[in-house]
C-alpha cells in the first residue's frame, strides 16, 4: 500500500512542484535509502533488475531513493534533473503474469535513471512495461507481484501512470494524489494501443463511449475502504492548504491520522475505513516504512534538499539529503534482521517503542523532535548558502564535501537521538 501526493509549481506557496510519498510495506521490511551516480555504458551492456536482465542505455542519470532491502529498484526517489517518481500497488481484474518481469519498484528506478523530465520518464516506463511486463515477487522476496500505479513529477508538470500488466493509461495532474486503486476514468490523456481492445475482448467494457479505465479494469473484489478514504483524505488536505502548500504541509499530510493529526489514535479495526490512515499502521495490510518529500526547483544552481524519513513519519523526523553529496553509509545499510549500523532500524526501534501507547508517545515524540528539527534547519540554510557559493566559483569538490559532511553530522545525531528517545519510552 502507498500514497503519492503532488502539487505543481503554480499550486504551491514556494513556486516549485512538491512531491510526497509514503511507502507502505510489511512493518518489518527494512527500507534503506540508496544513491547511484550517473554513468555512461558500453554498447551491448545490460542492467540486472530484481528478477530479469534488460538492455542498458548509453547514459543513466544520478538518482537516489528508498528501496526495500532485497529489491534492485526504488519505492520512491529523485534524479539529478529534479524528476521524482513513486509507485503504488493497484488491483486489476487481469491476472498477474506468471513469468518474471519488471516490478513496479524497478520501473521507478529505471524511469529516474533514464528520464530527464516527467514526460520522458513516463514514456520510458510505458515502453518497458509493454516490453517486459510486471511479473515476479514484489510484496516480499517470496510473495506475489502486483500491478502498479505511479506518480511522476518534475519542476513543470506531474503525471499519473496506471497499469494492468502490459496495458497502461496516463494523465496530467496539478494538485492531486494517487492511492491503491485504479482511479483514472475516461479522463486519461494517453494510453497503450490495446487498452480498450483488451477490455472489450474480456467483456469488461461494452459501452460505446470512451473507455473508463477504472470501470473496465479495477478489481471489485478488493475492498474500497483500504484506499478510497486515504485518497479522499489526501485530496481534502491538499484542497484545505490551497495557496499555502509547502514542504512542511506535505510532511504533515504524510503524517496524517485523521482526527489525531500526527498522533496515531487507536480504536478501529480492518473493517473500518478510518483504520487505513495516510500514515499507515495497518497490519496485516501494511505500515509506512519510509517517506519522501521533494520540492523540485526549476533553477538548480544551488544544492536542493530532498526530505526523507525512516519507519513511520509520525514517530520519526524528516531530514535532508542531497544528490550533490555522498549519503552516509548508515542510510544505505540494513537487511532482514535488526542492524545496529542502520538508520532504518534505529527509527524502527523508536516506532516499536511508541506502539506501547500511541496517543501519548507520538504526541510526546512530535514535541521531542522540534528542537532537533530547528537546529538542523538553521544549519542547513548556512550549508546550502556556502555550497552554492562554492558551486558558482567552480569548486565542485568543496560542494560535495560540504554537503556530505553536513549529512553525516545530521544523520548520526538523528540516529543517536532516536535511540535516546526509544530508551526514554522503554
Amino acid at each position: 500500500m502507498c500514497d503519492c501526493i503532488v502539487a505543481v509549481a503554480g499550486e504551491t506557496q514556494i513556486g516549485a512542484t512538491i512531491f510526497g510519498k509514503n511507502s507502505d510495506r510489511s512493518e518489518h521490511e527494512c527500507q534503506p535509502f540508496r544513491q547511484f551516480p550517473g554513468a555512461f555504458h558500453a554498447p551491448g551492456s545490460s542492467s540486472r533488475c530484481t528478477h530479469i536482465e534488460i538492455p542498458q542505455v548509453a547514459e543513466t542519470y544520478a538518482a537516489m531513493g528508498h528501496a526495500p532491502w532485497w529489491v534492485w529498484g526504488f519505492e520512491q526517489g529523485v534524479n539529478e534533473h529534479a524528476v521524482a517518481i513513486g509507485n503504488e500497488t493497484v488491483f486489476s481484474k487481469e491476472e498477474i503474469e506468471e513469468r518474471p518481469g519488471l516490478i513496479g519498484m524497478d520501473l521507478v528506478r529505471l524511469g529516474l535513471e533514464r528520464g530527464r523530465s516527467a514526460r520522458e520518464a513516463l514514456e520510458v516506463m510505458a515502453t518497458l512495461i509493454e516490453t517486459h511486463g510486471q511479473g515476479g515477487a514484489a510484496l516480499g522476496p517470496d510473495k506475489s507481484g502486483y500491478h502498479n500505479g505511479f506518480l511522476i513529477a518534475d519542476p513543470e508538470e506531474a503525471w499519473t501512470l496506471q497499469t494492468s500488466n502490459r496495458r497502461w493509461a496516463a494523465r496530467r495532474l496539478r494538485r492531486d494524489a494517487v492511492s491503491n486503486h485504479i482511479s483514472l476514468t475516461s479522463d486519461w490523456e494517453i494510453g497503450s494501443r490495446d487498452l480498450e481492445g483488451f477490455a472489450r475482448a474480456r467483456g469488461w467494457w461494452t459501452n460505446g463511449g470512451r473507455l473508463d479505465m477504472a470501470a473496465a479494469y479495477r478489481n471489485p473484489g478488493v475492498p474500497g475502504r483500504i484506499s478510497e478514504g486515504r485518497l479522499r483524505r489526501s485530496r481534502e488536505l491538499l484542497d484545505t492548504a490551497q495557496g499555502h502548500i509547502d514542504v512542511a504541509v506535505m510532511q504533515s499530510i504524510l503524517r496524517d491520522h485523521l482526527a489525531g493529526g500526527p498522533v496515531r489514535m487507536p480504536g478501529t479495526t480492518t473493517e473500518d475505513e478510518s483504520f487505513f490512515t495516510l500514515c499507515m499502521h495497518s497490519e496485516p495490510i501494511g505500515t509506512t516504512t519510509a517517506s519522501l518529500v521533494a520540492a523540485l526547483p526549476r533553477e538548480r544552481r544551488a544544492p536542493w534538499p530532498v526530505w526523507i524519513s525512516f519507519a513511520t513519519p509520525c514517530t520519526g523526523v524528516f531530514l535532508p539529503v542531497y544528490l550533490d553529496g555522498v549519503i552516509p553509509a548508515e542510510l544505505a545499510s540494513g537487511g532482514s534482521e535488526p542492524d545496529a549500523g542502520s538508520a532504518w532500524w534505529a527509527f524502527k526501534v523508536l516506532q516499536d517503542a511508541a506502539t506501547q501507547d500511541f496517543p501519548r508517545h507520538t504526541a510526546w515524540l512530535r514535541q521531542a523532535w522540534k528542537g532537533f528539527e530547528s537546529r538542523i534547519e538553521n544549519e542547513r540554510a548556512g550549508v546550502e548558502l556556502e555550497a552554492g557559493r562554492a558551486r558558482e566559483s567552480g569548486s565542485h569538490a568543496v560542494v560535495t564535501k560540504l554537503l556530505s559532511d553536513f549529512m553525516l553530522r545530521t544523520w548520526r545525531d538523528a540516529i543517536a537521538q532516536a535511540r535516546e528517545l526509544a530508551s526514554q519510552i522503554s
